[in-house]
């Protein structure tokens, strides 16, 4: 079962240094958020785990049960386990939702090679599988019949990419401002579907500017307050509440104009 170690993580994109010394460490089973303002950096973290191009880690490590995956390429990053579920998700018409997990599903167990992942031999069985999974996370069985995030709600993209998230099973999820545009009712349901999916096997990373989300989750185990490219802060859920009382300002952190 994987540790995630982050260790003082340097990140610049374009020249610009965002992160600046990031140290983060998770183990399995558990449920962590990142919190902080606008230009916290939060995003790059997100971005830099699964090996974008456009940020350039210039100082630190990230360690995979205790390996560097610094020289790995995001699909190879995958291959691993990790797992990110963008704030906008793009839309790719053509491409049959159900037929993307397919293939995602069977290409992640190929690789992580465990054999408590079930094989599915036929395409019915797999459907089936879906289905369950669809039932977990508040989705209608035709959703299936759909192109990837084509025309979907702001409500459905986010379920859909807690959706990925269950049928995969990925070892470490990031799941990148998973509230964010979404009404009172759609929050609950995301998070919801967030800790049934959850598993003692699998590490959970919420990345989020409010504390909203997090009050409904059945398990959170650790608080980051990410500002100004560092983790200036740590603690239990507690913490989140404090931040909704008293604000970022109560910490004495000054918002940027963009993470």
């Amino acid at each position: 079962m994987p540790t995630l170690e982050i260790k003082d993580l340097h990140v610049r994109r374009e020249g610009k240094e965002i992160l600046k010394g990031v140290n983060l460490k998770t183990n399995p089973g558990e449920v962590h958020a990142i919190m902080g303002p606008n230009g916290s950096g939060k995003s790059t973290l997100a971005y830099t785990l699964l090996a974008h191009p456009k940020y350039e880690v210039t100082q630190g490590d990230i360690l995979l049960d205790g390996k560097s995956i610094l020289g790995l390429k995001t699909d190879e990053r995958a291959k691993k386990g990790l797992f990110l579920a963008f704030q906008y998700p793009t839309e790719v018409s053509g491409v049959g939702f159900s037929h993307f997990l397919r293939t995602s599903y069977n290409a992640l167990s190929k690789s992580l090679g465990s054999d408590k992942r079930e094989v599915f031999l036929t395409v019915r069985e797999f459907q089936n599988y879906l289905k369950k999974n669809l039932d977990a996370v508040g989705l209608k069985h035709d959703f299936l019949s759909r192109y990837l995030n084509e025309g979907f709600s702001g409500g459905e993209k986010k379920r859909s990419e807690v959706l990925q998230m269950a049928v995969l099973q990925p070892t470490i999820s990031i799941l990148d401002e998973p509230d964010s545009g979404l009404d009172i009712d759609a929050v609950q349901s995301v998070a919801k579907a967030i800790s049934q999916t959850a598993r003692p096997d699998s590490t959970v990373i919420v990345i989020t500017h409010y504390a909203r989300i997090l009050k409904f989750l059945d398990k959170l185990d650790f608080v980051h307050v990410l500002a100004d490219g560092k983790v200036i802060k740590e603690g239990p859920k507690e913490l989140a509440d404090e931040l909704e009382r008293s604000g970022y300002a109560g910490l004495g952190i000054q918002e940027a104009a963009q993470s």
